[in-house]
């Protein structure tokens, strides 16, 4: 069975969008089941730069139908006007469909996380206040309100005023703060689900029917696996699921039906927001490094902070994902900064001065450890480099990097990147 699950195999931030995008030419359903507007993705097709938070990447080829999971927390207004930006650069919407499981984000979800991270002060996660994390905590709660609800006005109106009681006397009482009229959000948010109305669908059935007809299906990650909410850096996570597991999950399709997982992995590392970093850089080739690779944030425009790929994580993630394959962007970066030298985190030492490959489980002990590097020359950035299709058009120090991330990982590097257009990869083995 062709399905593919594609994730993040580090902070996030690593590339999916492009590799989702390559991939999805040759796939019939994509599938955005995990996440909210807190994720974003960057593409480039025939010079252009389409931005993408909640639509699937899979949306610029025309005639691929594009899903949108129960497991995604929804922000309509932010939705509809990715998809009015969309629509104005030519992009065909017709084959979106939208779970009507999907949970909603509403204002006071993003007032309610700007406060509590203003509160935390220095202890703050460094979310991007998109309410994400208050959205999926009333989810769990069994208090939120999904799509489905929202259609309904007779359904909506009752559940909107119970949730609207309940965070103003969160905003007021504990915060300081305002809170909102059941009028002011609910008026609007009408419009918003008339307005998604004709996207809504069962995707459950279209995911899965189109699995049996043997159609190739492709899930696309949101953030990354180090950001997952029971496998990540805890509490500096995100509140959803990026592992491939969470994928699954939020579409409604159960794991004998995947076929291939592709982790992608940056050609160094990177993360927004706070939390222990073993290998991050500073100074200049930090600055190199992110200015070389444009890292700043797509959601956010914040500067991520900058490290060296730290392979230690990346076999973590390879592990509980059951990664098969490694998709790995941003070689030409590396070769553009001029940096004689790479490190490559190929062990951690701990406190006790023992070395290991397991990464640890708590916060303390990942903030104590030292990386023990493996040093690599880099290797000499031209424009053929740009144009290569063929691995072995690669410089001979690119090939060797590539070779150390395939024996400390264990898994096969079946996509490289070496430019940001879609057409500026190499495939070492079929996906599709």
């Amino acid at each position: 069975m062709p399905v593919v699950v594609v994730m993040g195999a580090q902070w996030g931030d690593e590339g999916k969008g492009k590799f989702v995008d390559l991939l999805a030419e040759r796939a019939q359903v994509v599938v955005r089941s995990t996440g909210g507007s807190n994720a974003g993705h960057t593409v480039w097709a025939g010079g252009r730069q389409y931005k993408l938070h909640q639509v699937p990447s899979g949306i610029l080829y025309p005639g691929t139908l594009c899903v949108i999971g129960h497991g995604v927390v929804l922000d309509p207004p932010k939705l509809l006007e990715e998809m009015d930006r969309l629509a104005s650069q030519g992009v065909d919407l017709s084959n979106l469909r939208i779970s009507g499981g999907a949970h909603i984000v509403f204002p006071f979800h993003i007032r309610l996380d700007e406060a509590e991270e203003d509160r935390k002060g220095d202890r703050k996660i460094g979310t991007t206040r998109r309410g994400i994390g208050p959205a999926y905590m009333d989810k769990f709660a069994r208090v939120g309100i999904r799509l489905v609800d929202m259609l309904d006005r007779d359904e909506f109106l009752p559940k909107l005023t119970a949730l609207v009681e309940e965070k103003n006397r969160i905003l007021e009482k504990v915060y300081g703060l305002p809170g909102f009229t059941v009028e002011e959000i609910a008026e609007p948010y009408l419009e918003y689900a008339e307005r998604l109305r004709p996207y809504v669908a069962n995707t459950v059935e279209l995911v899965n029917d189109a699995i049996d007809a043997g159609k190739n299906v492709l899930f696309e990650g949101a953030q990354g696996h180090l950001l997952d909410i029971d496998f990540g850096t805890y509490p500096y996570v995100t509140a959803s699921h990026p592992i491939a597991a969470g994928a699954i999950i939020g579409a409604g399709v159960g794991p004998t039906k995947v076929s291939r997982v592709v982790g992608v992995v940056k050609a160094y590392t990177s993360r927004v927001g706070e939390g222990p970093f073993p290998t991050e850089l500073h100074g200049e080739e930090a600055h190199r490094i992110r200015e070389e690779g444009h890292e700043y944030g797509t959601t956010t425009g914040r500067p991520r902070r900058i490290g060296w790929l730290d392979l230690v994580m990346v076999r973590y993630a390879c592990r509980v994902s059951g990664i098969t394959d490694l998709a790995v962007p941003h070689l030409d970066t590396l070769a553009k900064t001029g940096l004689p030298t790479l490190k490559v985190c190929v062990g951690y030492r701990m406190s006790d001065g023992t070395v290991t490959r397991e990464f640890p489980v708590g916060l303390k002990a990942l903030s104590q450890v030292e990386p023990v590097y493996e040093e690599l020359p880099n290797w000499e950035w031209s424009a053929e480099m740009s144009t290569a299709r063929q691995y072995d058009e690669l410089p001979e120090g690119a090939r060797r990097y590539v070779r150390l991330i395939e024996d400390v990982t264990g898994v096969r590097v079946s996509i490289l990147g070496v430019g940001s257009e879609r057409t500026q990869a190499i495939y070492r083995s079929a996906i599709f």
